[in-house]
């Protein structure tokens, strides 16, 4: 039975949550020995076939019930929230790039090589991934409010925060002594290494055609945030009308 003010959709969104997480960490921890099994390209293509429509199924549940549940706040109607809101989301995006691997790896065009890297944004963050899914999240929560969110915004954190640890236990056994190097001249917390004079930012890592093409997508993820509302309020009026005739 669902605890008294806690909506359905939450409990769902949580138990989607713990799947993601099995199969994305539970396919990294996985992926040694498979990769001694099958191949490096072919176990790629076998994860990407489950992670991705996972992430999917994610997103597509998260959209028509994001406001689903108890109202916590509404901080909507602040003066300059949504441009606090924009800017913590497009940051989250450029952290959330693919920095740390070559997207031909991910369809298996070229072969799947776990790497150590210290440049670009490895400069910033050693796990830019997870910051960037930290800020999409507060910066949601902040706007949304809801019981569900907040659900949706911890379950993410928290499989996050376990994938730095897992991936730099992982990295540790690989590459030993050059990870550890690696560890001591950068930090997970942003900008954190490069205050402590242990890195620094180098302007010309930044100028790629990459980067341009993350900014266009994020303006465009932006310009078309309004028709992907209305496509998931639409979709959610549907399925209630559905439940209700």
């Amino acid at each position: 039975m669902t605890p008294p003010g806690i909506h359905h959709s939450s409990m769902v969104m949580f138990g989607l949550l713990i799947l993601f997480g099995i199969i994305h960490s539970g396919g990294a921890a996985f992926r040694k020995k498979a990769e001694s099994f099958i191949g490096a390209r072919c176990w790629r293509v076998i994860f990407a076939c489950v992670s991705i429509p996972s992430a999917v199924l994610l997103i597509g549940f998260f959209l028509p019930h994001r406001y689903d549940g108890i109202r916590l706040w509404n901080l909507q109607g602040v003066p300059g929230i949504s441009i606090i809101i924009s800017v913590l989301t497009g940051i989250s995006f450029l952290f959330l790039y693919p920095a740390t691997y070559n997207l031909l790896e991910i369809p298996a065009i070229q072969k799947p090589e776990i790497r150590l890297y210290s440049k670009g944004i490895i400069r910033i963050s050693r796990h830019p991934q997870a910051i960037g899914q930290i800020l999409w999240c507060i910066s949601h929560s902040l706007w949304i409010g809801t019981s569900f969110m907040l659900v949706t915004s911890c379950g993410l954190i928290g499989h996050h925060i376990f994938a730095i640890w897992h991936g730099d236990r992982r990295l540790q056994e690989k590459f030993g002594e050059a990870f550890e190097r690696l560890k001591e001249e950068t930090s997970i917390i942003p900008f954190l290494a490069i205050a402590q004079g242990k890195q620094k930012f180098v302007l010309e890592e930044f100028l790629r055609p990459s980067q341009l093409g993350i900014a266009i997508a994020i303006g465009v993820l932006w310009w078309s945030h309004r028709f992907i509302t209305l496509a998931s309020e639409t979709f959610l009026s549907s399925q209630l009308g559905k439940l209700l005739s």
